[in-house]
C-alpha cells in the first residue's frame, strides 16, 4: 500500500498555471506528474553514465535480418 504525506507548497502562481494548462489537470495531479518527471530524468542521467560501459552480446547482422 502506497502512503502519502500531505504538504504545503509555496508556488508562483503563473508557473502553476502554466504547469496545470500543460498537464490539463488539477493541481495534486500536475505536482505529482512534476515529481516523476524530475524521480524519471535522474534515472535517465545515471542510464547515460553507463553508455558504452555495459558489454552487450546483440549481433547487429543477425538482428537486421530479423526484420
Amino acid at each position: 500500500m502506497e502512503t502519502t504525506r500531505k504538504i504545503t507548497v509555496g508556488l508562483p502562481r503563473e508557473l502553476l498555471r502554466k504547469a496545470q494548462e500543460a498537464t490539463g489537470a488539477g493541481i495534486t495531479a500536475t505536482i505529482r506528474r512534476g515529481l516523476e518527471l524530475v524521480a524519471a530524468g535522474r534515472a535517465y542521467e545515471e542510464l547515460l553514465r553507463l553508455r558504452g560501459k555495459v558489454p552487450l552480446s546483440i549481433d547487429l547482422g543477425q538482428l537486421r535480418e530479423d526484420r
